[in-house]
């Protein structure tokens, strides 16, 4: 089997410019994350305080950080193989205990999160390792050095699940910090140094499709989340407007990401000479701001429709208001990562929402929902006619390089011409300067 993969019995063999498909085992894992984002939104829900803030900020980055690491794994094995599958499916039972322990993870559950945390993160790396052949020198001390990362960070989960309030949340912080700061470094190690981004070879468009299916969890759950609450309710005309607008967003946030960004996403990763410097940042760390703005818009739904008439509170305004700014600075950016510009609607849409904010707490909670809802829809609406005419930052981009192609080559050209005009003058001097010579 060895012999029939260059890579590695385990790993993906791809042939180059060939896009690596989504497997079913890895679809099958991802309904864990399904669990663990409803779980987390339900842990904003009731915790819109300063510290719950603070808590269910770093337990969303924890779920993040070990779903998106899963996905860099299974990026690189070959989920079609029995061996790999055993490990999601044991990461799923992680990912279970994970999930379940969410709620009182700063309670009575610390230990069991930090525990099946960890597990999952230093497991599935050493797997890694141990499933990379010997002579693949450079991907195996990569993973080397990636165990040792997340081995220093096990010490502060584990830690921190014995520990209690605030000296849990500190050790905690410290743990994710490790992590989070561990690709940015390459992971560098005493002695080894840091790996090469050359050593990060992903297929871009696989990874592109396992976070645009990320995205689709979260809008799905929010999706649940509005419908389930708007069952248990009374159908007035309020409530059904507020379940309207929480549809209709949801719709637009699709609208918005899946439209052009993550086609062009795709194909950008695919085509990139380092697929691993650009999966880093516009999908391991960009993807974040994204995601967590499509669960506090899931917060701020939820809230609406419970109560949709009066004046909205803090928590209705923070996550009505908060969630669509996340999700549009996390496109952004994301957009600009890919396209190489910003996108003008999308900065309209940032300045909309925070003039919104001036005035939000004088508005009822439906009209601020219908309000937010209406601008994410202006934002769509205004990517998509900046389609039908053509990109204009993508044709502007077009239209410069070909600017430069065209002036490289005349001046290629015109270099060309002076050199043959010097070889030419050259050679008609040379009978003269021969019989200069012959006449002295």
């Amino acid at each position: 089997m060895a012999a029939d993969n260059q890579r590695g019995a385990l790993f993906r063999n791809t042939a180059p410019h060939q896009h690596s498909r989504v497997t079913y085992a890895e679809l099958f894992f991802d309904l864990v994350f399904v669990f663990a984002v409803t779980q987390v939104s339900h842990t904003l829900l009731g915790r819109l305080t300063p510290p719950g803030l603070a808590q269910t900020t770093l337990l969303f980055l924890a779920v993040w950080w070990v779903w998106v690491y899963t996905s860099w794994i299974t990026n690189w094995l070959n989920p079609e193989l029995t061996p790999v599958r055993i490990l999601l499916f044991a990461l799923m039972l992680g990912g279970l205990v994970l999930s379940t322990s969410i709620p009182q993870a700063f309670e009575t559950r610390g230990l069991w999160f930090a525990l099946a945390y960890a597990a999952m993160q230093v497991g599935k790396t050493v797997f890694l390792w141990v499933s990379t052949p010997r002579w693949r020198t450079p991907a195996r001390m990569n993973a080397i050095r990636i165990t040792a990362w997340l081995s220093a960070s096990a010490v502060f989960w584990i830690a921190g699940g014995f520990a209690e309030g605030n000296s849990r949340l500190l050790l905690w912080a410290v743990a994710l910090g490790i992590e989070y700061l561990s690709p940015a470094v390459r992971f560098w190690i005493p002695k080894y140094g840091a790996s090469e981004v050359a050593d990060w070879v992903v297929e871009g468009g696989h990874m592109a499709e396992r976070c645009a299916g990320f995205i689709i969890i979260a809008l799905g759950e929010s999706i649940v989340v509005s419908g389930a609450t708007f069952a248990e309710l009374a159908w007035t005309l309020e409530t059904v407007g507020a379940f309207a607008s929480a549809f209709v967003g949801a719709i637009a946030m699709w609208w918005i990401y899946f439209h052009k960004g993550a086609e062009a996403g795709s194909e950008q990763i695919s085509r990139s000479s380092e697929p691993g410097r650009l999966a880093r940042l516009a999908y391991t760390y960009l993807h974040m701001p994204i995601v967590a703005g499509i669960i506090v818009s899931a917060v701020a739904d939820e809230l609406v429709l419970k109560r949709p008439a009066g004046h909205s509170g803090p928590a209705t305004v923070l996550s009505a208001i908060g969630g669509p700014l996340l999700f549009l600075l996390g496109t952004i950016l994301f957009k600009h990562t890919i396209r190489g510009f910003l996108q003008l609607s999308h900065g309209v849409g940032i300045i909309a929402l925070g003039l919104l904010a001036w005035f939000a707490g004088d508005l009822s909670p439906l009209t601020l929902s219908i309000a937010t809802t209406a601008i994410m829809i202006i934002v769509a609406v205004w990517e998509s006619l900046a389609g039908i005419g053509g990109n204009t930052g993508s044709v502007r981009d077009h239209r410069r390089m070909n600017r430069r192609l065209q002036d490289a080559l005349w001046k290629a050209r015109r270099k060309e011409r002076r050199g043959c005009e010097r070889r030419q003058a050259k050679q008609s001097c040379a009978p003269l300067k021969r019989a200069a010579t012959r006449s002295s």
